[in-house]
């Protein structure tokens, strides 16, 4: 065998996860392959909203989150990532978003003397705890909703933005010019404790990481079927939007406090849905994120609706296009947005928030199974590179270091 065909750790996936293995592995001076079966990754890391959402995550999501804010800001200096730090606005259109809003302000206020401390340490808005409450004209002075259509709002200002479409060929470069060897157009089928089999040879590993997001059914059916993994599918738009201003950090809205972590948990969070889904059961049957990003270019990013199963079908239904762009006309008081592009995302789907196993010796499955590879697969797959090849001497956070595994 060759000796180019021997590596330290051998990564299946391209991915965010996948990537960030890579960068994990790299940093600690391993030899690292990188295996993926397309020609460029084209899977959930580029289909998404580009919205680094650290704040509205909870338990072990948030640390990886913090960490992974900290790894795309690097990104950022050293990889020419295209990254905009602007925090996420949260609209509140009823009394009960708005009390959602202050509930989890009041129990992410620092502590007394806490300033002091958190400017040494990065700031709450550098760990993703601050969250700073809106009135109503002021939400409406920065975000482009429709006037008289909010009773007030959020910012949450440790939140980034990347462009998903260029951030992976971006980090992908980067890691290539570090010695990292990218297998592209490369089947995986069969991986054993030292050993990965591909389409084009074996592969001889001392660390073998998986990082295929849903199709870790394909690879090791058996562990999806145990684990509950499925395939979640969604709706997205790319629209041209004739806006009142440009909308500068990414927009959630009262759909999105029933989604994350942070927010769901609340005692206020329920009587919001109970509310939401009684007025509208069609929006809550097509498992609504009501949420919006703008891109580079002043294009605006639609979505998203979320139905799950092993398969999921390619037919997307014209319907759930129709919804996202009625309630994005609303929101923002305008008729004119035009689709350029729709898609389907696919990501894995799970009871848990990740997927994260050794399930032979030396042989990890890593992989965010509840939509938030982009914001926190980075801590993800440093948390996993570090329980084998050890810490890395400028990461002090024993929590990510450490992570868990089952």
């Amino acid at each position: 065998m060759r000796d180019a065909d021997r590596a330290d750790v051998v990564v299946v996936g391209a991915g965010v996860v996948g990537l960030g293995a890579a960068l994990a592995a790299v940093d600690r001076g391993l030899r690292v392959i990188v295996v993926e079966r397309g020609s460029e990754a084209s899977g959930a890391s580029i289909r998404n909203f580009g919205h680094l959402c650290v704040t509205p995550q909870a338990g072990v999501a948030l640390e990886y989150g913090r960490a992974a804010r900290e790894i795309w800001r690097r990104l950022a200096r050293e990889a020419g990532v295209w990254l905009c730090e602007s925090g996420t606005f949260v609209a509140a259109r009823a009394d009960d978003e708005l009390a959602v809003l202050a509930e989890f302000a009041a129990a992410h206020a620092p502590a007394a003397g806490a300033a002091d401390a958190g400017a040494a340490g990065g700031g709450a808005a550098a760990d993703g705890a601050a969250v700073e409450l809106l009135g109503a004209a002021e939400f409406e002075a920065r975000v482009p909703v429709a006037a008289g259509s909010v009773v007030g709002g959020a910012l949450l200002p440790a939140d980034l933005q990347a462009n998903p479409r260029q951030a992976l060929g971006a980090v992908t470069a980067y890691l290539a010019g570090r010695g990292v060897d990218f297998r592209f157009r490369t089947a995986v089928g069969r991986i054993e404790p030292g050993l990965v089999s591909t389409s084009r040879g074996d592969l001889v590993a001392g660390h073998v990481v998986v990082a295929v997001n849903h199709d870790v059914d394909l690879l090791f059916p058996d562990v999806a079927e145990r684990e509950g993994i499925v395939r979640c599918g969604l709706d997205m738009l790319r629209v041209a939007a004739d806006l009142r201003m440009p909308l500068a950090a990414p927009l959630l809205t009262g759909w999105s406090l029933l989604r994350y972590g942070a927010f769901a948990g609340l005692a206020s969070t329920a009587a919001l849905r109970d509310r939401l889904h009684g007025e509208r059961p069609d929006l809550a049957a097509i498992d609504l994120n009501q949420m919006y990003t703008q891109l580079p270019d002043g294009t605006l990013i639609v979505g998203d609706t979320h139905y799950r199963g092993r398969t999921v079908a390619p037919f997307q239904s014209e319907a759930a296009a129709d919804a996202l762009l009625e309630e994005a006309r609303r929101l923002f008081g305008t008729t004119s947005l035009r689709v350029l592009e729709r898609w389907q995302g696919v990501y894995a789907s799970g009871p848990d928030d990740y997927l994260d196993l050794e399930v032979r010796p030396d042989v990890h499955l890593a992989a965010a199974t509840t939509g938030i590879g982009m914001t926190t697969g980075f801590g993800l797959a440093e948390a996993v590179v570090a329980r084998f090849a050890g810490p890395r001497a400028d990461l002090t956070s024993s929590s990510i270091q450490e992570g868990s595994t089952r």
